[in-house]
């Protein structure tokens, strides 16, 4: 009698930003020419932003650290790095790449307020489904003086056929990672964030297109290979699709 033959299991499908997403590419985080490579590219460009703490082990909370792709980029920056994502698996790896992990939701933080010198709200804001009440929090835990440093995506129709309707047809970017009805604008985010005494700086960014192109080009003609060089974060004229921002707190 011959065995029967195994039964593969489909990928099972979920709705747009469901956070189950991160556990089914858990492997991909640390891969940099894998399903998150941007956000490797992002953290760069956002530690960038970053100046080096002014005193010994002060306090850089990462709300949607993921698996602490901003680590590496903070190091020798004097900071103590706690990192607070929903994601086990990712809080795991970030864990493993010396941050402090906390899990916990961004828009109800398990921390005191003004703890930080630092808050990092990396392609976080896109994801939530309140943003304001994820602002009101980076907001609160941040000392006076302290810096919020963060990017997302505008609530805009140009990012919505970027990010969605072309991005998501990339071979590096998964399908159903963004809903665009939680896309934040940016004069709304600005707006807000003065309400919670953080005045931002606003700019938009894009990835360099002759070094994403030949990235890809690379990806494509050698894909069991790393990439040797990620294309950089460069500014750009006009915040409608992705932009970056950064401000101190009052006081």
């Amino acid at each position: 009698m011959r065995n029967a033959a195994p039964v593969s299991t489909p990928p099972r499908v979920l709705p747009p930003n469901d956070p189950r997403q991160y556990d089914d590419l858990a492997g991909e985080w640390w891969r940099p020419d894998g399903a998150f490579a941007m956000l490797h590219w992002l953290a760069r460009a956002r530690a960038a932003l970053v100046p080096p703490a002014s005193e010994k082990d002060e306090l850089l909370v990462d709300l949607g650290c993921g698996a602490g792709l901003l680590a590496p980029h903070l190091a020798g920056k004097g900071y103590r790095h706690v990192g607070v994502d929903l994601t086990r698996s990712a809080l795991d790896q970030a864990a493993a790449h010396g941050v402090t992990v906390v899990q916990g939701d961004a828009t109800a933080v398990p921390l005191a307020d003004g703890c930080a010198a630092v808050v990092s709200a990396g392609e976080l804001l896109e994801h939530v489904p309140d943003w304001r009440r994820a602002v009101a929090e980076a907001c609160r835990l941040l000392r006076p003086g302290g810096l919020l440093v963060l990017d997302t995506l505008n609530d805009t129709l140009l990012a919505r056929l970027v990010a969605v309707e072309l991005g998501e047809r990339l071979p590096t970017v998964p399908r159903g990672i963004h809903d665009p009805r939680l896309f934040v604008d940016a004069r709304a985010l600005a707006a807000e964030c003065a309400r919670h005494g953080v005045a931002l700086r606003l700019r938009g960014v894009r990835p360099e297109l002759g070094g994403t192109l030949a990235w890809l080009l690379r990806r494509w003609r050698a894909a069991d290979r790393p990439v040797r060089r990620e294309p950089r974060i460069v500014p750009t004229r006009s915040t409608a699709v992705l932009y970056q921002a950064h401000g101190r707190r009052n006081g």
